[in-house]
């Protein structure tokens, strides 16, 4: 049986991480079933967004498996380290708009996990942090690199180096999160913003997505050259000419995806 829930509603994909006795840890079987997952998602052209969470209430995902990490030896520590890098780095490269509903604690690479998103919107109450070093060891999932660029180095480097635990609140000024809202809202809010997106066209999503990811960590002339590029793909797409169509005659798009 597999540790993933994956559902598909309106253009919308639900995974959810589904280990909620053990605070939705990743062991080795997780992380080959959500790449798996994470997989179909991309070749998949209904899904317009994915809304990534933990099942239950009480966490996001704790992190790894530490009960089965204690059982490793060192090449298959290597290789759960390589699985869980490998699929956080496919999430990030999704080419779909990424939510992550965090319902609760994100913990080392719960929060790695949800930094591979391109939105995070958290439950009132819920604590985040990478908590890695307190393990003698350090963020390997992507941590030491999203982070500093998502909230700046200095304050990465104190959340990392302390292993220091922040609320959603704090976590929110810091930048990690987009929003907080009260835990019986968070579906909704994070649909709400998965409608507005899907409002308009979804290869336009796409290439937005692929322009800024690509763009943001070149020099300014290499990321307008990007963004040409990904702008002329939308040009012969039958979803811009349906756009000019729906305002000369005053109605709502209706995009297909073609």
């Amino acid at each position: 049986m597999s540790n993933i829930i994956n559902k598909i509603e309106n253009h919308i994909a639900y995974i959810t991480v589904n280990r909620q006795e053990v605070m939705n840890c990743f062991n080795y079987e997780t992380l080959i079933d959500l790449q798996e997952t994470v997989d179909a998602i991309n070749a998949n052209q209904d899904i317009r967004v994915v809304i990534f969470t933990g099942a239950g209430q009480k966490a996001f995902s704790a992190g790894v498996d530490l009960k089965e990490r204690k059982t490793l030896n060192e090449a298959q520590v290597r290789r759960n380290v390589k699985a869980i890098r490998d699929v956080f780095n496919s999430i990030a490269g999704l080419p779909q708009p990424t939510i992550a509903a965090v319902n609760g604690y994100a913990l080392g690479g719960g929060l790695e996990w949800l930094l591979s998103c391109d939105f995070a919107i958290a439950a009132e109450g819920v604590t985040v942090g990478l908590t890695e070093t307190s393990w003698a060891i350090i963020p390997g999932a992507g941590g030491t690199q999203r982070l500093p660029r998502l909230i700046g180095q200095t304050k990465a480097k104190e959340l990392i180096f302390t292993a220091k635990k922040v609320t959603a609140e704090e976590a929110l000024d810091l930048g990690i999160f987009l929003n907080v809202v009260p835990r019986t809202e968070l579906k909704t809010v994070c649909e709400e913003l998965a409608a507005n997106m899907m409002k308009n066209g979804p290869i336009a999503l796409k290439q937005a997505k692929y322009a800024i990811t690509h763009g943001m960590n070149t020099d300014l002339q290499t990321g307008l050259a990007i963004e040409s590029k990904a702008y002329e793909i939308t040009i012969p797409t039958e979803d811009r000419i349906e756009a000019l169509n729906a305002f000369s005659e005053r109605r709502k798009p209706q995009f297909l995806g073609q």
